[in-house]
């Protein structure tokens, strides 16, 4: 009996992709028809362009195509991690929608499965885009694994790209995270692990969807999940902050002591000391927040996506 393969995307206002991508995934597919079963599931999360309608084209040709169409764009965290747990199959692939996760590693994903890995991750050695963009990206694994207390291991420039065996997902099921940091988590989990290394290629068609405030959604939670160095580092600042200001305090009432004349009371000093203080409370308190944030979201469970309708499900 053939393996089924299950191939995820979510996409949002991706009209000018999905057909490019049915059709790359239907090639890599064709190639391994003997040994597998397939499913492609694109879970559209409420485009406002003419995606949904293309997808309808797509599935009414191809029974192995299948669509889940959200009742509203639940965002870029919650929708992927939604449709990967929606999948039946042996393995489940998870992809972006705009052909800069390559369908053409699908190939060595399975390989690299059949030889024993439960997860098998891509790896980005190089990008197309800005240097100076690949560059933050690099810092930013750097410092997550630099701060990382939960023993587990974050590969570099991994962004979810890759295949997830059954068991695993299964297992992410279980979990019933509402707002999960999926590549972060497969690593804690601590299954057996392969990097397949690739160049990003640039976005052919459409536009990205990342801006600022995605990306530092993505920063900030896997920080919150796997690290609670900034806590601490909050609460020894504070106190390395509370010891050298009583220091200073000091010194500054003998010398005012000894040198009354010569030690003015300004305003200037003070200014300058409540608006630094001012501002380190501020950046520790945003920490926090953050901290707090995440534990509102988990305690809330709210559903991670509220679907529309589905097509080809039986």
């Amino acid at each position: 009996m053939k393996k089924k393969i299950s191939i995820i995307s979510s996409a949002f206002n991706e009209q000018e992709n999905v057909w490019e991508l049915y059709k790359q995934v239907k090639a890599e597919m064709a190639k391994y028809a003997d040994k597998y079963d397939y499913e492609q599931v694109v879970l559209d999360n409420a485009s406002t362009d003419g995606t949904l309608e293309e997808l309808r084209k797509i599935a009414a040709q191809d029974t192995h195509f299948k669509v889940i169409a959200n009742a509203r764009n639940f965002g870029h965290i919650r929708s992927p991690y939604y449709g990967i747990l929606q999948c039946s199959g042996d393995a489940v692939i998870y992809m972006a929608s705009d052909l800069q996760d390559p369908p053409a590693l699908i190939g060595q994903f399975l390989a690299k499965w059949e030889d024993g890995f439960k997860v098998v991750l891509a790896q980005k050695t190089q990008s197309k885009e800005s240097v100076l963009f690949f560059a933050v990206r690099r810092f930013y694994y750097c410092l997550l694994n630099l701060l990382n207390d939960s023993g587990a291991q974050l590969p570099a420039n991994c962004t979810g790209f890759g295949l997830y065996d059954k068991g695993v997902v299964e297992e992410l099921r279980r979990l019933n995270d509402p707002y999960p940091y999926l590549r972060g988590l497969v690593c804690e989990l601590g299954y057996k692990r392969a990097l397949v290394p690739f160049v990003q290629p640039t976005r052919k068609r459409g536009f990205t969807k990342n801006n600022f405030y995605t990306l530092y959604d993505n920063a900030m939670i896997g920080f919150t999940n796997h690290s609670k160095v900034p806590l601490r580092l909050a609460a020894m600042g504070g106190f390395v902050l509370g010891g050298i200001s009583l220091a200073l305090a000091f010194v500054y009432l003998i010398l005012k002591l000894l040198f009354w004349n010569k030690f003015p009371m300004g305003t200037a000093p003070i200014l300058l000391g409540v608006l630094f203080f001012s501002s380190v409370q501020l950046f520790f308190i945003g920490i926090i927040g953050e901290y707090i944030g995440a534990i509102l979201t988990q305690v809330l469970k709210r559903p991670l996506v509220i679907e529309k309708e589905r097509i080809n499900f039986k």
